[in-house]
């Protein structure tokens, strides 16, 4: 009987249940279900924007600042920025050519080429003063005999009156004539992080000029070979900046921006072979070797006066002599020929510090003085070791 009871009521309050929903759906109660909605404080389930969730619009936010944030810093930059042209004259023969015909004689010489005159676009470079001083890579202008020419975002070219190279970093300055320039305005590349926003601008393939590339700053203190595709030249350099800024060949020479539009760093190689790895040399150096250039008219740069040879460990073991720099050649007139130091000396300290024979070791040491330091080598010669007292006068290769 209880049962029966229980029973009866569950069907009583499912059918006033039932007949709750109709009449307030039909408006039979003079309410509707948005009424309820709004005394109960339920959400309203519209598909206006305000409902979406705040994680995507945060994510729009964040797209749009990037894209005005890029696009500001190229405005204010790219007048800044020029393209480095080369004007040379090459042979365009091969000394030999291989003759399908004569099966005696696979290869017959052929007449020299007859030399024709190159114009191309090779490599990028930034304004440093507004009266033409103009920053790019060695490598971009390695070619002594070659003349050069910059030309500007609107399309002004100018004649390269003087290239001074550094001998230490790939970094060169380049002066033309001109006046009311647009300078960069330079940062500060030792207060840098990994990941950090980065954007690069150059002339891509030394085609597409003022190309313009965004990534973050992949890592910090690398050591690579930098060098281009136009002159197959190498240069050791030490405390690059890695980035994931697209940068091709022809980008050489160009800057490395921050989000504030300054340049920190120069674009300066690739890795073979991999993607998304470029690398440039911070900014800092640029910017001591310009306060020595504009204090002397030319890189000052210590020099020791000495072509040599690493010796590792395992070189050493095989002809029983210490590891080090072993001396091939001593410049004429050099601070080393001075004080006595010979071909086929080994150094084996600077200062105390080991010469281990890793490859460049020395100048790199060198290059961490400056012009008139005193600094003691010991070195190792016929089974003895002898130490010298040795002042670097400055370099002027």
């Amino acid at each position: 009987m209880i049962t029966m009871n229980k029973s009866r009521n569950i069907l009583l309050i499912g059918a006033l249940l039932i007949s709750i929903w109709i009449g307030v759906s039909s408006g039979v109660f003079g309410i509707t279900w948005k009424d309820i909605g709004q005394r109960i404080k339920l959400p309203a389930f519209t598909s206006n924007k305000s409902s979406f969730p705040s994680t995507v619009k945060d994510e729009n936010v964040r797209v749009v600042h990037e894209e005005s944030l890029v696009v500001d810093v190229v405005d204010k930059v790219s007048p800044s920025v020029v393209t480095v042209g080369i004007s040379t004259t090459r042979s365009t023969g091969r000394p030999f050519e291989i003759d399908p015909y004569d099966p005696f004689n696979v290869f017959r010489q052929q007449q020299p080429g007859k030399m024709e005159k190159i114009e191309q676009d090779i490599g990028s470079g930034f304004i440093v003063s507004s009266d033409g001083l103009i920053v790019t890579n060695k490598h971009v202008v390695s070619e002594t005999d070659a003349k050069y020419r910059v030309i500007t975002i609107n399309d002004k070219t100018y004649d390269v009156q003087k290239i001074y190279r550094d001998p230490t970093n790939d970094l060169a300055i380049l002066k033309i004539t001109a006046t009311g320039l647009q300078p960069i305005e330079m940062g500060d590349s030792s207060k840098l992080k990994a990941g950090q926003f980065a954007i690069a601008i150059g002339t891509a393939l030394g085609e597409f000029r003022n190309t313009v590339t965004t990534g973050v700053i992949s890592g910090l203190g690398r050591g690579i070979t930098a060098g281009g595709p136009f002159d197959g030249v190498g240069e050791k350099l030490d405390n690059v900046i890695q980035t994931d800024a697209a940068i091709n060949p022809g980008n050489s020479g160009g800057p490395l921006l921050n989000s504030s539009g300054q340049a920190i760093g120069v674009n300066t190689a690739i890795a073979q072979g991999g993607q998304n790895i470029g690398f440039a040399l911070p900014i800092n150096v640029v910017k001591e070797a310009l306060v020595n250039f504009n204090n002397t008219g030319q890189f000052s740069r210590p020099f020791l006066g000495v072509k040599y040879k690493s010796i590792d460990k395992r070189i050493a073991l095989l002809n029983d002599v210490p590891e080090g720099a072993y001396i091939v050649a001593v410049i004429s007139g050099s601070p080393a020929e001075k004080v006595g130091l010979d071909k086929g000396d080994i150094i084996t300290k600077i200062d105390n510090q080991r010469v281990a024979g890793t490859d460049g070791e020395v100048a790199q040491i060198i290059s961490r003085k400056k012009v008139g330091d005193t600094i003691t080598v010991t070195y190792w010669r016929d089974g003895k070791d002898a130490t010298i007292t040795i002042t670097l006068s400055e370099y002027s290769g």
